[in-house]
């Protein structure tokens, strides 16, 4: 078994996080799959930032629309001689914490989404090919006053110390400017 190829990289909102991401894919040298977490929405605000990563990207590069199941999507998709870019962890999060009105199972439980996160990191532990993550670094920020922007807040950070435990190379974006973090 080769050793884990996982690159996450954290950033800010509007750091460049995403950019960096897929320059880091497509200097790679093997082909890209980009899995999308972002719940596509009538909102013209969330239509326009989709349509903006969609066009900063190679045409090339099938996507693939994740939904709650990453994990799942990250199995089907990954390979040797392959790179997989995910982007990002929050919007993914927010689909579990704050799924849509008519979404049948509704918000996660504390209990569910410890499941959620640990079949997450199994899976992210054992994926063969190049895996690139995309999160906030949330932690910068004031404390939010509801309970939800807390919880919101408290299950991305600790998302992000599981995935940057596992991860060889850490990567946070500062203004476009890539820093070295682990690795």
């Amino acid at each position: 078994m080769s050793a884990l190829d996982l690159t996450f990289v954290l950033g800010g909102a509007r750091s460049g996080k995403s950019a960096f991401a897929e320059r880091l894919a497509g200097q790679s040298g093997l082909p890209v799959t980009y899995l999308a977490t972002a719940a596509v929405s009538d909102e013209p605000e969330m239509r326009a930032r989709i349509a903006h990563h969609r066009a900063s990207r190679p045409s090339h590069w099938p996507t693939v629309e994740v939904g709650r199941d990453l994990a799942g999507a990250l199995r089907d998709v990954a390979r040797d001689g392959r790179c997989v870019l995910v982007d990002c962890l929050p919007l993914w999060l927010a689909g579990w914490l704050c799924p849509p009105d008519d979404h049948p199972e509704g918000a996660v439980s504390d209990a569910q989404w410890h499941d959620v996160v640990e079949s997450l990191a199994q899976t992210l532990a054992s994926l063969p090919g190049k895996i690139i993550v995309v999160s906030n670094e949330i932690g910068l920020g004031v404390i939010p006053m509801g309970s939800l922007t807390r919880r919101y807040v408290d299950e991305l950070g600790r998302l992000n110390q599981r995935v940057a435990a596992l991860a060889p190379q850490v990567r946070f974006v500062v203004a476009g400017l890539p820093m070295a973090v682990k690795g």
